[in-house]
């Protein structure tokens, strides 16, 4: 539904296949080559039009054959089996960026997207504590992933590690962790101690808000 003004105001854990940091963000290669990721999103407060969509959860897996910016990427979308029609509607309609302005992020991430799996409707098992980098996203049958702090093998003391954004078309600040993920059909893979992040995330239809 264009022209329909949403807004979320929610938490992600998102872990993929690079190095702690991932050169992604900055326009480097991929530490692999290729970019495999599992995002997770807890949604605290949102609506999109008049539908709520306070309390709800999702996930997202995605795998790309070179850097995500290069497209012919593969996504399939899980939503909270909790979520009635009208906010499967509305969450699906975010996440594709259909209400979204060229340019940010949802907008950019569906552009890339070659193939796209129909969406999975499902209990989504989310947990994130932003501040001490740690989160876990389970949604049986497809995705298991945790995410933990950098941990240093000299001190044994964790790294508390920040990056900012300020123009950022996704986030603004993100605390950067490293992850686990064991994902199953449609788009199955495994990592093991690579990047992992997480933030607050604030949209609306415009973009990044604050």
């Amino acid at each position: 539904m264009p022209g329909v003004r949403w807004e979320i105001d929610a938490f992600e854990f998102g872990n993929c296949s690079c190095s702690y940091a991932c050169p992604c963000h900055v326009d480097g290669q991929p530490t692999q080559g290729h970019c495999l990721v599992v995002f997770g999103f807890n949604i605290v407060t949102g609506h999109h039009g008049k539908t709520a969509l306070d309390g709800l959860k999702a996930a997202v897996i995605a795998r790309f054959p070179g850097p995500l910016h290069e497209g012919r990427g593969e996504l399939v979308t899980i939503v909270d089996e909790a979520a009635d029609d009208a906010q499967r509607r509305s969450l699906l309609s975010i996440l594709r960026g259909e209400d979204a302005p060229a340019g940010s992020f949802f907008h950019i991430f569906a552009t890339t997207m070659e193939k796209v799996h129909p969406p999975i409707f499902a209990a989504v098992d989310f947990e994130i504590d932003v501040d001490r980098r740690r989160a876990k996203l389970v949604v049986p049958g497809y995705v298991q992933s945790v995410g933990e702090p950098i941990v240093s093998p000299v001190t044994g003391m964790e790294h508390h590690v920040r990056l900012e954004m300020p123009s950022g078309c996704d986030f603004r600040r993100a605390e950067i962790g490293r992850g686990w993920a064991v994902t199953e059909d449609p788009i199955a893979f495994d990592l093991a101690d690579t990047y992992g992040r997480f933030l607050r995330l604030h949209m609306n239809q415009d973009g990044v808000i604050g």
